[in-house]
């Protein structure tokens, strides 16, 4: 809205219009005003939830510090979605295809995450919304997404393309010199190119999986990114989801993926930096830059209340919308492959319950009664199990994850 407002304004040469071209200005702006609303707004909203007995029903698991959170209230992702929508829609270029389709997802996720919690919550019913219907809602943004980033013309990166050698001949008297040379141009083109960690020439298409079918493969191509896309949203959505289960565990460790996040789409849609560093670049795409300030600041404000011992949980509203929005960011910005080491948290919370599941599964019908590798799954109540205080559980994690996300800058130079 703003940056629509000051663009008009600065015709008339208005003091400070020229600001708002600035991606970097109006992401600090983002960072602010959401920073504002969560922590001043979001007290107001956790003081609506308690009068409004919107508190978060607790299962026995035998864990300690377990039945003080009873009655905490939930559903607090609105103050994270909220703290994030606000401030892009004053700050953000709203016709930007990357900043739609981000948004998008941000209200759809938070939409299915509401009602798991509004389920739980009003309905009185624990298992909230079935796992199946949660699935299908993250497969129906895949969909969307997939076939955006596919067909969509305003979703490009600029490759080189080099000119066949040239000779020019020079005839000076009776001399004959000759120069050859050789041209490299850029442009704008649809690419289904993803960025490869550690390897020099980092980059691959999704039509070499399609390679064995010839020159017929790039009208088939479609069909493996698009389904790339399906499994990586759901996969990270869940995961985050699945990461929600200790007190600012899931809200901090976001806030690191996001902030590494930001930095490659900073770096990716600037011209010269990503010549410097050799990656794609992605024109149109540092506007998501502006999107993850907002990202960040509700994030960390959100962690204002929700740091042990929280006042407030965030429920699927939350968990799922963040999941949604660091998977497809990625995806955007053509960065999802290094999402096994700077998501490396989610992966392995994520890991743990489907080993866990599938070796009791196992040993059940083998032995006759079911084992466990881990205490208990997802992986941050294995620790619980083992007598570990929560908010060193959830410190520690915090720390692998700035370790992993360093490691995912590394390795833009690590080539």
């Amino acid at each position: 809205m703003f940056y629509y407002l000051f663009e008009y304004l600065e015709k008339f040469d208005f003091p400070g219009a020229g600001m708002f071209q600035y991606i970097s200005f109006r992401t600090a702006m983002t960072l602010i005003t959401s920073l504002i609303i969560s922590t001043i707004f979001g007290k107001r909203i956790i003081l609506l939830l308690q009068k409004k007995q919107i508190g978060e029903s607790i299962r026995d698991l035998g864990l300690d510090g377990q039945a003080e959170k009873k009655g905490t209230p939930t559903m607090g992702g609105l103050i994270i979605l909220g703290s994030i929508l606000i401030p892009v829609f004053l700050f953000g270029k709203l016709g930007n295809i990357y900043i739609i389709l981000i948004l998008v997802t941000t209200v759809w996720l938070g939409f299915v995450g509401f009602l798991d919690d509004y389920i739980k919550v009003f309905k009185k019913n624990k298992e909230g919304l079935r796992g199946k219907f949660k699935i299908a809602g993250q497969v129906v943004l895949a969909l969307v997404v997939g076939f955006i980033m596919y067909f969509n013309k305003d979703i490009v990166v600029r490759e080189r393309v080099v000119v066949p050698k040239t000779e020019i001949k020079h005839i000076v008297g009776d001399s004959i010199t000759r120069t050859t040379f050789q041209v490299v141009l850029t442009q704008d083109v649809k690419s289904t190119k993803v960025t490869i960690p550690f390897f020099k020439n980092n980059e691959f298409d999704y039509s070499r999986i399609l390679g064995f079918m010839g020159e017929n493969s790039h009208k088939y191509t479609w069909i493996i990114f698009v389904i790339a896309v399906v499994l990586i949203i759901t996969f990270i959505s869940n995961g985050a989801n699945l990461t929600d289960g200790l007190d600012g565990l899931s809200a901090g460790t976001s806030a690191i993926i996001g902030t590494t996040l930001g930095i490659l789409a900073y770096l990716s849609g600037n011209l010269i930096y990503s010549e410097y560093l050799n990656i794609m670049y992605i024109p149109n795409a540092g506007e998501l830059v502006v999107f993850m300030g907002a990202f960040i600041g509700a994030l960390v404000g959100f962690l204002w209340y929700n740091s042990y011992p929280a006042q407030v949980f965030m429920g699927d509203t939350g968990s799922l919308a963040i999941g949604g929005i660091i998977a497809v960011y990625a995806i955007m910005i053509r960065k999802e492959l290094l999402i096994p080491i700077l998501c490396g948290i989610f992966v392995v919370e994520s890991l743990s319950v489907v080993m866990q599941v599938a070796y009791f599964k196992y040993t059940k019908k083998k032995f006759g009664e079911g084992r466990r590798i881990f205490l208990m799954s997802p992986l941050h109540h294995h620790f619980q199990k083992k007598g570990y205080p929560e908010a060193k559980i959830v410190t520690r994690f915090w720390i692998v994850g700035i370790l992993l996300a360093v490691i995912t800058i590394v390795t833009l130079k690590i080539r």
